[in-house]
């Protein structure tokens, strides 16, 4: 391991703000920020632009970056720390390890900024819109919480409007051009990964939408459709 991961990860440990596999955690999260105010997640959040941003923006929400590398946590939580956002937090750990952290309903929002896509189809599972993550994310995310997903990737974004089809998800809002259509602050943020363009689509696109409660994610029908529609997928 290089010489500056081992100071990010020396230094974040003295952070106020992050939080390394903490145990207890759940349902605990307002007496951490010391409010009553709703507690919104970045998962994957990498270098937390958004974690950073958003918590700037809205100061009448919680924001915790999730993300196992801690060295590119370092970034933003470093950052919150210097502007003094005390409504930001990092958690460092797996995303699949969620509900170890959360109580049921005590995440408002979910955002999934630039993950990696996947793009095998052997991989999907990994996806972080695949219905095992969704179910993941149901077990803590209040019925009427938004998920949002911001991405490069065709792919990704085709791939997760058809699991919302498919499971009777709401969808609230399809953007396949976020810069031509929209200048909202939320969707204006740029993390590091969205400025390399590595799915090269010169496009970015945007979905909102709600899980509710009564959808089975483990349902056998539905993972079958989705292997047999997976090949239709575009390729990037």
């Amino acid at each position: 391991m290089g010489q500056k991961k081992l100071i990010r990860f020396a230094a974040i440990k003295s952070f106020s703000n992050v939080l390394e596999y903490p145990e207890n955690m759940q349902g605990k999260w307002n007496r951490f920020f010391n409010n009553q105010q709703p507690v919104v997640l970045e998962l994957a959040c990498g270098r937390g632009e958004y974690t950073v941003g958003l918590s700037a923006q809205y100061p009448d929400k919680n924001f915790i970056g999730v993300d196992i590398k801690g060295n590119r946590m370092y970034i933003g939580a470093k950052k919150c720390l210097d502007e003094n956002l005390s409504n930001a937090a990092f958690l460092r750990t797996q995303i699949a390890l969620l509900p170890n952290y959360f109580a049921g309903a005590e995440v408002s929002e979910i955002w999934i900024t630039f993950p990696d896509p996947q793009l095998r189809g052997s991989k999907a599972k990994k996806r972080l819109t695949h219905p095992q993550f969704l179910g993941l994310y149901q077990s803590i995310l209040k019925p009427t919480g938004y998920i949002h997903l911001k991405t490069d990737s065709p792919r990704l974004y085709e791939y997760t409007k058809m699991v919302i089809e498919l499971s009777g998800l709401i969808l609230v809002e399809d953007i396949s051009d976020v810069y031509s259509i929209s200048n909202a602050f939320d969707l204006s943020i740029k993390t590091h990964y969205e400025s390399l363009d590595i799915a090269g689509s010169k496009k970015i696109f945007y979905l909102k939408f709600q899980l509710g409660q009564s959808v089975n994610f483990s349902n056998d029908d539905l993972l079958q459709s989705l292997k047999e529609k997976e090949p239709y997928l575009p390729i990037s």
